[in-house]
């Protein structure tokens, strides 16, 4: 394997959780009886330009199919998010009706429709059909394609389409080709134009044992120093970074073309690459240690789990995430240990996890069953399902949180 941007030949693992499904390809109860499809999900550290790195082995257009299960929408704290983003932007830097904001993997619909409610001309990229339609369903232009160079020429040479705001949020971390993906946002982007990216800081996954946002959708994980490698390689510069909550820690940054010079770059940027490199995610070192940090948490919970099977203790879990999956299929967890997950997403409903084959429900059978714990699979929502689920706790009951420790509530 050869590193998806420099072509260094890969030589150093950063992790190895084995084998795993796709993370978000849930089944049917009459698939749980057909083989299922495993690949390997084993990470690699490219020692030049250190960006950490799965490789293809599920093609993206399979994994992003007309199927696709994640919906933006169902999380309160989300749509919070994208709102105050759309606020931020605007005043920041002036959108109106004469602006055009972009959003590459669009999803629902969820942020854009912010931008429409204030009268500002908006287009969404999303390759996944059903997300699309919803999307065009709130009255958001969307393309349903793969966003990269092809696409990126069509638009601006053919339909003269041009983003004063090109933005996207944890999508550059799923794309396959991160070159011709950065190559085609240079294509896109107005000459004065901003693009704003978001995504889990590599920085942090390595520190709070984040293993689990580790899938095969994720192609790679991303320090800033790499980003901005990347960036500059095809013609755009980085302006400004923040370090934001989001996913236990994720990174927003401004580029613009590196031929602009109308906006200075903040303070901010080189900050944050200063304590990457203290930090010494520019060496090889910092890398070499994050199989351990995960393999504690598979000992600690599942001894936990099967302390309570041992008890008579009734254990579920929150939240059917794609992270939830990696860290159930790397434990080796079944529905013998873990009873059901409850998910607010209905095209997750009804069905089973992947590999796992733990029944997904809706929060009412959680309401009833009232189980001694509750896993908080999505640990970054962990407030927000707390207080939607206080009746766990005034009932009893105790919810659990994997990482980067175990903990107890």
């Amino acid at each position: 394997m050869q590193c998806r941007f420099c072509n260094t030949e890969l030589e150093h693992v950063f992790i190895d959780l084995v084998n795993s499904p796709a993370s978000n390809s849930f089944l049917t109860r009459e698939q749980l009886n057909e083989p299922e499809t495993f690949f390997p999900l084993k990470v690699f550290t490219c020692h030049t330009c250190f960006l950490v790195q799965v490789d293809e082995y599920k093609k993206s257009d399979a994994i992003f199919d007309s199927n696709y299960a994640y919906f933006s929408s169902y999380s309160t704290s989300w749509l919070k998010h994208a709102s105050d983003y759309a606020d931020m932007m605007t005043k920041k830097f002036g959108y109106n009706a004469n602006s055009l904001i972009m959003e590459i993997a669009s999803n629902d619909g969820y942020l854009l429709q912010y931008f429409l409610q204030k009268g500002i001309q908006v287009m969404g990229v999303e390759p996944t059909a059903n997300t699309a339609e919803v999307a065009i369903g709130k009255g958001i232009k969307t393309i349903i394609e793969f966003f990269g160079v092809e696409l990126a020429d069509r638009l601006a040479n053919h339909w003269d389409v041009k983003a004063d705001l090109l933005l996207g949020n944890n999508v550059l971390a799923h794309v396959p080709d991160i070159r011709d993906f950065v190559a085609g946002m240079k294509i896109i982007l107005k000459e004065n134009g901003v693009i704003t990216m978001e995504f889990p800081h590599l920085m942090q996954l390595v520190e709070n044992s984040q293993f689990d946002t580790i899938y095969h959708e994720h192609f790679s994980y991303l320090s800033f120093h790499t980003v901005k490698t990347i960036f500059e390689s095809e013609g755009l510069a980085m302006f400004d970074v923040e370090e934001i909550p989001t996913h236990g820690g994720s990174l927003r940054i401004y580029a613009k073309h590196a031929e602009n010079e109308t906006r200075q770059a903040s303070d901010r940027v080189e900050k944050l690459l200063k304590l990457e490199a203290e930090k010494g995610m520019t060496t090889l070192d910092w890398y070499e240690h994050f199989q351990e940090k995960a393999l504690k948490v598979k000992l600690d919970l599942t001894e936990f789990l099967i302390q309570q099977k041992r008890a008579g203790k009734k254990v579920a879990a929150y939240g059917a995430a794609a992270k939830g999956n990696t860290l159930l299929n790397y434990c080796g967890i079944k529905n013998d240990l873990i009873e059901f997950v409850v998910d607010a997403n209905p095209h997750k409903q009804d069905k089973y996890l992947p590999g796992s084959h733990i029944p997904v429900v809706k929060e009412e059978h959680l309401k009833q069953a009232i189980p001694d714990y509750v896993i908080l699979l999505p640990w970054n929502l962990k407030e927000e399902i707390i207080t939607q689920l206080s009746y766990i706790k005034d009932r009893g009951g105790r919810f659990v949180i994997p990482l980067p420790e175990l903990q107890i509530i």
